[in-house]
């Protein structure tokens, strides 16, 4: 388990427990850059080498602070989010028919984007965030958002506690194998957009007519 010993984090884990893993993956749920999954990974598989931490309180913290942040990323998207890219948004290339493009795919697909964004590194921190701008109905984020934070923290703790005597050989290749999946799905997704980006603006502006607010 030297790996885990390297980690900086580990320490932090050592001495704060709970309310280190708690607070690193509300932060990083809430749209703040910060190592949640990296937290929830050595948590677990520090639960599992030493036994200093319960590993159904490590899935509990988890899960909770995930559930929270991306609440708190939720409801600041709806509240601040549009407003602020109805302004500056042409400044990033999104202008009025992108951003009402946005708002169409997550209503169509928004429960989707939540629930499996939980999963991938480049969404974790900005899924909740953007489904509150693009204005998905609170309950149904509510219901994604509470599904993916549970399945992921069950599945990363688990899976890294029982599993953690061979994190080391098997973290690299799996990272990248991961990392490769989500590019390419990026990818493909964007080449998508890109190709019929005119159509689904079309049908973006009959299924919501009128200025976005």
């Amino acid at each position: 388990m030297s790996f885990l010993h390297d980690l900086p984090i580990a320490d932090l884990i050592a001495n704060y427990g709970y309310l280190f893993i708690f607070l690193i993956i509300t932060l990083e749920s809430a749209g703040v850059p910060c190592p949640g999954e990296t937290a929830l990974i050595s948590a677990a598989v520090y639960a599992g080498s030493t036994g200093k931490l319960d590993i159904a309180g490590v899935i509990a913290a988890a899960a909770g602070a995930a559930i929270l942040g991306d609440n708190l990323g939720y409801w600041a998207g709806r509240r601040w989010g549009m407003p602020l890219l109805l302004r500056y948004g042409h400044l990033i290339a999104l202008d009025h028919g992108r951003l009402k493009l946005g708002q169409y795919l997550f209503r169509r697909h928004g429960g989707k984007i939540v629930f499996f964004g939980r999963f991938t590194a480049m969404l974790r921190a900005y899924a909740a965030l953007l489904a509150g701008v693009n204005r998905l109905d609170a309950r149904r984020f509510f219901v994604f958002n509470a599904l993916g934070g549970i399945v992921w923290a069950a599945s990363i703790g688990f899976g890294s506690y029982y599993f953690g005597r061979s994190i080391e050989t098997i973290a690299g290749p799996v990272g990248l194998t991961l990392l490769g999946l989500v590019i390419l799905g990026g990818l493909a997704l964007w080449l998508f957009v890109r190709r019929h980006e005119a159509r689904l603006v079309s049908k973006a502006e009959l299924a919501i007519p009128g200025p976005l607010v």
